[in-house]
């Protein structure tokens, strides 16, 4: 028996990444044997096994617990039989949990020591010495030394990982380097010792998904009808895994988003997906991330991880690690079988052979097709196992020369923009059929592309996918347009021979004429008995030029049918000539305008009604633009009073729609004072114009009494809210006596007047007072002015001044300006306050000015 040399960690201190040190990252493999099996395994009574971040799993328990008494030492004070119980079904969890952790890594060391005895052509035993010293040499445990010789022999998809996490993590200058490693292989050794999905799931969890930070997992098998059932799970209770045992088709979870993203579904926290899942009520704010588990072209099942708080975005390395998971998790789920009885029923598919018989019983072209591999397993392309005896080929090939080829030789276009193979292999891999119509198929015939539309179907049956297409029709395609077009139109077509008097009509021209299609049709000469007796004439001139002079023609007509409903009808035909000229047949159409002659009778009559109502509001403003005009002049004979000017301006709206309610009056009263006044009725058109004049005569009538401003509008109001139907009204009114050359003023809503002396222009201060005809009673204030030789005193009407688009003292601002300017008479004064007007409003405008002499 050859001696096995001591591995480090045995007497004085324990060695980086031993059991004994609890702070200790890598795993380690201990052992407290002197002397090595026969055949050079170390003995598993003492060795264990720490995976770092996992549960402990060392023969002398916890690192949390080893200052404390082990379990199944008796405790000093008295023990209860429930608490010696409780010990010692401990201190067998922990055996059985040490005895797995030292399976799983013999496993690994013994895997290495295969790799070592195949290079070094040595016997086990200097395998193993070699194993220990190079482990010693590297300063690491001889459980990661035996991974990194592991990884560096196979060089499969584990060990890339591993290469790209251990880079990763060595930038940044992370002491627990190895750990990634063992866990990996770790897991990968406890997936290929299981027997069932359901162990799978409690290694990847124990091994790789807990240091990782996750608390469960679940290992879904995917359904060829678009089902999934739970495989295996680890983390989540038994009764929640019997509620989610089957999932059927077409529900969507998070495991099914897994399955249909290539890359895999990453879930921050499922409470902003809505997603159902499995374990949601224990998690409900949890990250999750589902990844199919697929290989060699296909898709097998999902793999979904659940975190028990919000998951932060993943570096590569780590999402690498969790497909390498799956793909693992891919082999044994492709030799799982559900459970029988379970609440789905196994399908039982077809192989190739009965697909193949099934595809000749198709009425339309299908392929056969299985996966083509490469020599790594990997799906390169599919071949076209069978052709069935309806194959078309867009091409024209015959089907010998399809059967057998790959089908990325026999149609290359398929990988272009159709994405037909992609179709085909992503079937293949879910399992979800695909079908779309009109889909582009595209041959090269001498490189020559040959483009045909056709319907397509894909569906995966076993381990082969059924392609069917259905190339279109462009005859059928037309004419089916071609009597959609005649249902839309409400167009009847027919065709009448006139030698053997065999006449066809379509189903839409039986419709029309009211008739069964099963009844005889009507012949040309016989439309007249159909049609209404006033048509009759302009029915022979068309029957006329058709059939004697050989012409086309088109007539309209009212159908009489036999259900008693009239139609209107517009008649097309045209003569069909033999090669002596002699008329044939005669072909046309007949469509229904019954909606477009309803639709025309209509507008006439809107239109005549429309031009009645234009005359009439036409005149209408006219009379009470004539009625205005009579009344309010643009420019009045000139006042005769001693050292006083006075002039007026009226200006009339630019829209005779917009004949409105402004008015002004200058007149002498008895007392030899000066009535000044200016006013704006709201509103536009007759009411407004009429109301002006009740108001104007009113004021005009009360001024005689020698009652002051305030006074005049106050009764003003009284006559505007009760006499003239509650309309409402602006106004200021002035009396001047030109002895004391003073001016009393009031107003009511309206702009004040506004004062020119010295090359300066002021509006007057204002004065309380409300509009006319808001409320019953109102006292309205008034003031006096004193006058000077020279002043000009300006009243006017909002239209002088008012803009859509400016506040009303911006435009005040603008006459101001322009009224400082002030012409030689005042008549030129008032002419250029006019043409110099911004205002936009079209509304008519009215000015009083006087100057004092």
């Amino acid at each position: 028996m050859s001696e096995q040399p001591r591995e480090p960690g045995r007497g004085g201190e324990p060695e980086r990444g031993s059991a004994a040190d609890p702070e200790s990252s890598p795993p380690s493999v201990t052992s407290d044997a002197s002397t090595p099996a026969a055949d050079g395994e170390p003995t598993s009574s003492d060795r264990a096994v720490a995976i770092p971040g996992g549960p402990a799993r060392d023969v002398e328990g916890p690192p949390e617990s080893r200052d404390e008494p082990p379990a199944d030492v008796e405790d000093p004070s008295p023990a209860s039989p429930v608490g010696r119980l409780a010990a010692t079904v401990e201190r067998l969890s922990r055996e059985v949990r040490a005895a797995q952790a030292e399976a799983e890594g013999r496993a690994l060391i013994e895997l290495a020591k295969g790799v070592l005895v195949e290079r070094l052509q040595c016997g086990p035993a200097q395998a193993a010495r070699q194993l220990t010293q190079l482990a010693e040499q590297s300063q690491v445990s001889p459980l990661e030394f035996a991974v990194d010789v592991i990884n560096q022999a196979a060089r499969d998809r584990m060990s890339e990982v591993t290469d790209a996490f251990l880079a990763a993590t060595r930038a940044a200058d992370e002491v627990e380097t190895g750990s990634a490693a063992v866990r990996l292989r770790a897991a990968e050794s406890g997936v290929l010792a299981a027997d069932d999905a359901q162990a799978v799931a409690d290694a990847l969890l124990e091994q790789a998904l807990r240091p990782l930070g996750a608390v469960a997992v679940a290992i879904w098998a995917a359904g060829a009808d678009g089902s999934l059932t739970l495989a295996g799970s680890a983390g989540f209770s038994p009764a929640e895994a019997e509620r989610w045992r089957y999932v059927p088709p077409d529900v969507v979870t998070v495991a099914r988003r897994g399955l249909i993203e290539r890359e895999g579904q990453w879930i921050t926290t499922l409470g902003t997906t809505g997603l159902p899942t499995i374990g949601l009520h224990h998690h409900p704010d949890g990250g999750r991330a589902a990844l199919p588990a697929g290989t060699g072209g296909r898709i097998h099942g999902v793999l979904e991880v659940a975190w028990p708080a919000p998951l932060a975005p993943q570096p590569p390395q780590i999402v690498r690690q969790l497909e390498a998971l799956a793909e693992l998790c891919a082999h044994t789920l492709e030799m799982y079988t559900p459970p029988q009885g379970a609440a789905q029923e196994p399908r039982v598919l077809p192989d190739a052979a009965e697909l193949m018989d099934l595809a000749d019983g198709l009425y339309d072209p299908a392929l056969v097709l299985v996966p083509h591999l490469d020599g790594d397993g990997h799906l390169v392309d599919f071949r076209i196992q069978h052709a069935n005896n309806r194959f078309l080929d867009p091409a024209g090939r015959p089907r010998a020369v399809v059967n057998g080829a790959l089908l990325l030789e026999a149609y290359p276009m398929a990988a272009g923009d159709s994405e037909l193979f992609q179709r085909v292999e992503r079937v293949y891999a879910t399992g979800e059929p695909f079908r779309a119509r009109r889909m582009n198929l595209t041959a090269l015939v001498d490189q020559v592309p040959l483009s045909a539309v056709a319907d397509i179907s894909i569906s995966r049956h076993g381990m082969s996918v059924l392609l069917i297409w259905r190339i279109e029709d462009e005859t059928a395609r037309l004419a089916s347009l071609l009597q959609h077009a005649q249902r839309l139109g409400r167009i009847g077509g027919f065709e009448e021979n006139v030698l053997t008097g065999e006449i066809t009509w379509n189903g839409q021209l039986f419709d029309l004429y009211g008739r069964p299609q099963t009844s005889i049709p009507v012949p040309l000469e016989e439309l007249p008995a159909h049609a209404h007796p006033d048509d009759g004439v302009s029915i022979r001139r068309f029957l006329r030029t058709l059939l004697h002079h050989q012409r086309p023609a088109a007539a309209a007509f009212r159908l009489q049918r036999p259900d008693g409903v009239t139609r209107h009808i517009r008649i097309v035909a045209e003569p069909v000539l033999d090669t002596d000229d002699r008329l044939l047949l005669v072909r046309g159409a007949c469509q229904d305008i019954s909606a477009q002659h309803w639709t025309e009778v209509a507008l006439a009559a809107t239109r005549d009604q429309l031009a009645h109502t234009e005359q009439q509001a036409t005149e209408r403003n006219r009379l009470t633009l004539q009625l205005q005009h009579a009344i309010m002049p643009p420019t009045q004979a000139p006042l005769q009073v001693s050292g006083l000017q006075v002039a007026v301006r009226y200006r009339p709206a630019e829209t005779e729609q917009l004949v409105g309610g402004d008015w002004y009056d200058a007149v002498v009263l008895p007392s030899r004072k000066v009535l000044l006044c200016v006013g704006d009725v709201a509103g536009h058109g007759i009411k407004a114009a009429t109301s002006m004049v009740v108001l104007r005569n009113a004021l005009r009538g009360l001024a005689v009494t020698g009652a002051g401003p305030g006074q005049l509008l106050s009764w003003l109001n009284i006559v505007a809210h009760h006499l003239t139907g509650a309309v409402t009204a602006t106004a200021v009114c002035g009396l001047y006596d030109p002895v004391t050359r003073t001016l009393r003023w009031a107003r009511a809503g309206h702009l004040p007047p506004v004062l020119v002396r010295d090359s300066e222009a002021d509006p007057l201060p204002l004065v309380k007072g409300l509009l006319l005809g808001a409320v019953p009673e109102v006292v309205y204030e008034e003031t006096e002015l004193q006058l000077a030789a020279g002043d000009t005193l300006l009243m006017y009407t909002d239209g002088l001044v008012e803009r859509r688009d400016r506040p009303v003292e911006e435009s005040l601002t603008h006459l101001l300006t322009t009224a400082r300017t002030a012409p030689s008479t005042l008549d030129q004064q008032l002419d250029r306050l006019l043409t110099y007007s911004k205002s936009d409003t079209d509304d008519d405008t009215c000015i009083v000015g006087i100057r004092v002499g």
